[in-house]
């Protein structure tokens, strides 16, 4: 694992390369280890999860009070991962962080709870995600705050108007 070299306005937004191990039988990679300490610190994982999204489909806004952080590895599919930081009391207040992943190059998106985030799977086929949390979830008291994924108070700064998940990635 090693950072894959992007650089992020928001602190604690971390891409990762998973390195595969490839042979004529296909690939073996490790998508967690408890030495990777530059990507999970002291925090370790509480659950795995999977979810699969279809093409098109926008999973927004949430975020996460009691210091979650979600660690994504897109296994199949492409997806684009968005962060914003609504905090006003922040030094990057009003920013955002666009990550887009894919089966192409194994990696994992780590994105610190406190922004608002959401996913959207682009390209022509589902996504299939694995996503680790470092706290395990609560049925009784769950640690999610939502908002629309059209939701007009998130602002694109690059724009000055609501984000747009379906804004061409391009001008």
């Amino acid at each position: 694992m090693q950072p894959s070299g992007q650089k992020f306005e928001l602190e604690g937004i971390q891409v990762f390369d998973i390195k595969k191990n490839i042979d004529e039988r296909g690939f073996f990679a490790e998508a967690s280890r408890r030495d990777w300490l530059e990507l999970f610190g002291e925090q370790w994982v509480s659950q795995a999860n999977l979810s699969q999204s279809y093409p098109g489909i926008i999973r927004a806004w949430h975020r996460h009070a009691r210091g979650q952080v979600d660690y994504f590895m897109v296994l199949q599919g492409s997806m684009k991962i968005v962060a914003f930081d609504g905090n006003p009391n922040s030094k990057t207040y009003g920013k955002l962080a666009e990550i887009t992943v894919g089966e192409e190059r194994l990696q994992i998106a780590r994105v610190p709870g406190h922004y608002w985030h959401g996913t959207k799977t682009v390209g022509a086929k589902p996504s299939l995600t694995m996503y680790f949390v470092n706290n395990l979830y609560d049925y009784k008291s769950p640690d999610e705050e939502r908002r629309p994924w059209n939701d007009p108070s998130i602002l694109d700064p690059r724009t000055g108007k609501a984000y747009d998940w379906n804004a061409p990635p391009h001008k």
